[in-house]
């Protein structure tokens, strides 16, 4: 006997969002890069594609919040998080330390601080030439951009045809965005914010500080009498003190 296969048709969604939501789980599961919103909404509405009435972009973007409202709570250990142009799961940052140690060490970190700099000034300065990047650093940096290009976290973007030799211009790529977290160089923080942040050590300001230092006084045989001056003052200070009981 001869196992029956299963030829029913798959069951479409109902017009409803919440009906939607798992067949968009699951494409934004399976899929090995992000899922932008209209490519979400293309492939579901190609799978279905006998229904007559396609699904709006504002249905889809209304079972999408549904998905991210689920993933928010405390019950699941991922979320659903745009990142990198598109829609996907990732792990929740608390947890990082124990996925590190089924992946290791996330590439970024074994670049040398070199191609952190030039990775940051092509980051804030983009689109960029090799050759501002190095007046910037003030030293070459064509192994710092080889490594990043090696490492896709920079493209090539074209060239700068107003620049004597049209010089390659370097822009981040959608890994950079992705492994940070942002959909576009918009998104990362400003540079007067990041200073804001950092923890500003105060001068402190004793009193002593502005107090002139005492005269120095040198007799004609070299010997200081500061010890003496100030026994003197304090004589004299004493003898007015007296002076002005007696009188009383």
């Amino acid at each position: 006997m001869t196992k029956k296969e299963n030829t029913d048709q798959p069951k479409f969604p109902h017009r409803g969002t919440g009906d939607l939501i798992p067949h968009i789980e699951s494409l934004i599961f399976a899929s090995d890069k992000p899922l932008a919103s209209a490519d979400i909404t293309d492939l579901i509405n190609n799978a279905f594609g006998f229904m007559e009435d396609k699904f709006a972009q504002e249905q889809i973007d209304a079972a999408i919040e549904g998905i991210v409202e689920k993933y928010n709570s405390e019950f699941y250990p991922f979320e659903v998080k745009q990142s990198g142009g598109g829609w996907q799961f990732l792990t929740k940052k608390e947890f990082h330390k124990t996925v590190a140690q089924l992946n290791g060490e996330k590439f970024l970190k074994r670049l040398s601080s070199a191609a952190l700099e030039t990775l940051a000034i092509i980051a804030y300065k983009q689109p960029i030439t090799k050759g501002e990047i190095e007046s910037i650093r003030g030293v070459s940096s064509d192994y710092s951009v080889q490594k990043l290009l090696e490492k896709e976290l920079v493209i090539i973007s074209g060239r700068n045809e107003k620049m004597p030799g049209h010089p390659l211009v370097y822009n981040t790529s959608k890994n950079f965005m992705d492994y940070f977290g942002i959909n576009s160089p918009e998104d990362m923080p400003k540079i007067r914010e990041v200073l804001a942040d950092q923890v500003i050590q105060p001068t402190l300001i004793k009193p002593a500080d502005f107090e002139q230092p005492s005269a120095l006084v040198v007799t004609d045989d070299g010997e200081l009498v500061i010890a003496e001056e100030e026994e003197g003052t304090d004589e004299q200070t004493n003898k007015e003190e007296g002076t002005e009981e007696q009188g009383i």
